[in-house]
């Protein structure tokens, strides 16, 4: 009788907290992959890879009236060692809102909309993870992912937006940060924009994706302008990509390549990459798959990397 009173509180006690939180959503990904990695001209090496593999939570409670109150959680792991991603835990997303007919109002951290709207998009062979990643695109201005308020826009006719400001907290030499894209997708037609400002340094960047049956045409350009000790540099990156699909099977390209400037690395020098792609899909959640991915750094070794790979992919 003991043990029966005693779950009986348990549950009274449980009752009150399962309800208020209308439902929690435990997922992921798990994306793995082993390589043939050569970096700087150097000698070849067998590397198991993760491809940005993580776990989150995200919870959702009906206020009534349309509006809800939501959390979500990010955590990048290593799948190839089981460690974590970085120093922050929850370093890929830690984030409240509010959301309603008016749209939502979002604070903390995550991923800058502009990047989503533009380089993700048309990635389209593995989310732009791993190895075969956009190695060009400009992450080092005007992109910070933490201490941001944020409002999305509802969905009006196939367009969205986005519009973040990120908080400098009186750190010294941290400015005010900000990120605004928009998207546009009605039908076979895919478009985005992206625009980022920090202090005297800003980037932005256009983007189209089109689907014709069985092919899918996408490309960005993004604009880059950087200071440095008061020294501004700019460039400009492109990237083309392709898709065909065939049953289960997906046969991907992309070809991308950068000016010298900006903050690109390859010793001050341009760059290009190439990357051939492969999906099969055992499902909707897991796929099979392998690439070929080659940076090129203009008139050196320095920076150029290639990398024959094949892997796992799985949702959940």
């Amino acid at each position: 009788m003991k043990k029966i009173a005693l779950v009986a509180a348990i549950a009274a006690f449980a009752a009150p907290a399962a309800f208020a939180q209308s439902s929690v959503t435990l997922w992921g990904r798990i994306n793995t992959t082993v390589e043939s990695q050569s970096s700087n001209g150097d000698d070849r090496k067998v590397v198991v890879q993760n491809n940005s593999s993580r776990l989150g939570f995200k919870g959702t409670e009906d206020l009534g009236g349309g509006l809800k109150a939501q959390f979500l959680l990010e955590h990048g792991l290593n799948s190839d060692d089981g460690k974590q991603t970085s120093s922050a835990f929850w370093n890929r997303e830690a984030a409240v809102q509010l959301s309603g007919n008016f749209g939502a109002v979002k604070l903390g951290r995550w991923t800058n909309g502009s990047y989503f709207a533009t380089a993700d998009y048309i990635s389209m062979h593995n989310h732009d993870t791993g190895t075969s990643s956009d190695a060009l695109y400009a992450f080092g201005t005007a992109y910070r992912e933490s201490n941001k308020v944020g409002y999305f826009t509802p969905n009006y006719a196939g367009f969205t937006a986005e519009i973040t400001a990120s908080a400098g907290e009186g750190a010294p030499g941290v400015e005010r940060a900000f990120d605004l894209s928009a998207n546009y997708d009605m039908g076979p037609i895919h478009l985005g924009a992206g625009y980022g400002k920090e202090g005297d340094n800003s980037q932005y960047a256009i983007r189209g994706l089109y689907e014709m049956g069985a092919f899918t045409f996408g490309a960005y350009w993004q604009y880059e302008d950087h200071a440095s000790k008061g020294v501004k540099s700019t460039r400009n990156i492109g990237r083309v990509s392709a898709m065909y699909t065939m049953g289960a099977s997906e046969f991907h390209v992309n070809v991308g390549g950068t000016e010298s400037g900006g903050t690109a690395g390859f010793g001050g020098h341009g760059g290009k990459q190439y990357t051939l792609g492969y999906n099969y899909n055992l499902s909707k959640r897991t796929k099979v798959y392998g690439f070929y991915t080659a940076i090129d750094a203009n008139d050196t070794k320095k920076g150029d990397f290639d990398s024959f790979a094949a892997g796992i992919r799985h949702n959940f």
